[in-house]
């Protein structure tokens, strides 16, 4: 009897097999090169490691295969992408702009914003926040930027000598400048331990993120909720809530409280949406009177508070640690940014304008070159809208595909000698013929970053101040960083940079 039993529930696992794991869309994506299949679940064993291993894991299936591998664990259907032509196909078109299904998992925290949302929702958004972005807001921003920039250079003074960890000093420089500029709200003057708690609990939620993709099971929002990891990212979100809440509503106070003064004409580029704002525009002012109008709601304020709280400041930490590694590292590179800054400056420590900015071409190349190796945001996912070619490949409907940034920026065949720092790269005559796709910091086409000029000249800024008055020494290199499976590109261990005040000029 037992043997009939035996033999029924394998003949039961055979067609469960067949069905879920041989059907015609099954088929057509195993004709991408891919890791070995395994009976029933597929894929799904190479996922479960921890993020350190599925970092590199990405790493290594780029290098073994020729720009498009593929990930099969029914109902997971994956194709991962690298080349700038297939890159191009997919988010140059609006007919793939959905984003990819992992990101379903962020809707606790960010809702339906800018960053997840779709079709008309995200056109509206996007037309509504435009605005916040003009070259004559982010002039007015700059002073707010050098503001916080003198704060942080003066917290650097007093670290002279010993070794700094640059993350959680940056994280703070930036998160205060995207709440002072986006929010109008200056988390200097408030509880700086609320900010804390905040930053500690986006870095947890990243951490749980990659542990449920890493493992298929909890996929399912029900065991996902019930778990301890749905428990701790429940606490992680109530944390979140509570300083992005207190910021929307120190920021209707003060429009309140202002109403009627001190105001002036923003208008959107398109001519369809037009408000009375603040000199100092915030990008929530446009929120909270977009209300008035009757564009978005409540929720929606919050959602887009959500995104750009993240996004505006935890990028940006991280694309100016990795770019201060390097600079450390490279002495010489640092000396040439240190006399271009002395050519613009002659000596002096006053604030940055934004003039002085678009001198700062050698800078640009710095930063183009560190987000080159290091890209804040490692990868990015899109939802395959129709039937497409990729690398010869037929791409059913449906199929979720990643467009990994890292790999891209570091293939040979578009960068000569990829692993090499040399700013040189993006110098006007070597950059001529090189693909519109083979470099997407700030991704590409309809849905890239809405505030990658905010972010350029944040990091200006912080690196001009920096490089003005302290000359950089490494303690931790290149070598000794170790990279995770995260939301942003991020170290495992702080990076410490030595400090050390200039006195004579190059």
């Amino acid at each position: 009897m037992l043997l009939y039993v035996l033999v029924a529930f394998a003949l039961f696992l055979c067609i469960v097999h067949y069905l879920i794991n041989e059907n015609e869309n099954a088929q057509i994506i195993k004709k991408i090169p891919g890791p070995k299949d395994v009976f029933l679940i597929g894929n799904a064993l190479e996922a479960m490691v921890n993020p350190v291993e599925l970092f590199a894991l990405r790493r290594k299936f780029a290098q073994k295969h020729n720009g498009i591998y593929r990930f099969w664990s029914y109902p997971r259907s994956v194709v991962n992408i690298y080349t700038p032509e297939d890159i191009e196909a997919v988010i140059s078109s609006p007919k793939h702009n959905m984003k990819g299904p992992m990101y379903s998992f962020l809707k606790p925290w960010l809702w339906d914003g800018l960053l997840l949302s779709s079709g008309l929702k995200w056109h509206q958004r996007r037309k509504i926040l435009t605005p916040a972005f003009h070259f004559n807001i982010l002039r007015q921003f700059l002073t707010i930027m050098e503001e916080n920039c003198s704060r942080m250079l003066n917290a650097l003074e007093a670290t002279e000598g010993k070794a700094t960890d640059v993350i959680s000093l940056l994280s703070e420089y930036t998160l205060n400048s995207i709440c002072e500029t986006a929010m109008g709200t200056q988390l200097s003057k408030g509880d700086t331990s609320a900010a804390r708690c905040y930053k500690d609990s986006i870095y947890k939620l990243g951490k749980l993120l990659i542990q449920r993709i890493s493992r298929i099971y909890y996929n399912f929002d029900l065991i996902y909720n019930l778990s301890s990891l749905g428990r701790e990212q429940k606490e992680c979100l109530d944390t979140v809530r509570n300083f992005t809440e207190k910021v929307i509503e120190d920021r209707k106070r003060y429009i309140k409280d202002h109403e009627g003064t001190d105001s002036e004409e923003v208008k959107a580029e398109d001519d369809t949406f037009m408000t009375k704002k603040k000199k100092k525009v915030a990008m929530l002012d446009l929120l909270i009177l977009a209300k008035k109008d009757g564009h978005i709601d409540d929720v929606g304020i919050q959602e887009e508070v959500e995104t750009f709280m993240f996004e505006g400041h935890d990028t940006t930490a991280g694309g100016l640690t990795f770019t201060l590694l390097l600079l450390a590292e490279h002495k010489q590179i640092q000396d040439k940014v240190y006399k271009e800054q002395e050519v613009i400056f002659e000596g002096s420590q006053r604030p940055s304008e934004i003039e002085d900015l678009s001198k700062m071409k050698y800078l640009e190349c710095v930063i183009k070159e560190s987000l080159r190796l290091y890209p804040p945001v490692p990868v990015i996912s899109r939802t395959i809208g129709e039937t497409l070619k990729l690398s010869n490949y037929t791409i059913p409907k449906g199929t979720m595909c990643n467009i990994h940034i890292y790999d891209l920026h570091r293939r040979e065949v578009l960068f000569n000698d990829p692993l090499r720092f040399d700013p040189d790269r993006f110098l006007p005559e070597n950059s001529v013929g090189r693909h519109p796709y083979a470099y997407i910091p700030f991704s590409a086409g309809p849905r890239n970053c809405i505030g990658q000029k905010f972010a350029m000249i944040e990091m200006k800024s912080a690196l001009s101040g920096i490089l003005r008055r302290f000359e950089l020494e490494p303690v931790t290199r290149q070598a000794d960083v170790v990279i995770p499976a995260d939301l942003v590109l991020r170290t495992t261990q702080p990076v410490y940079i030595n400090f050390k005040k200039r006195h004579t000029s190059l």
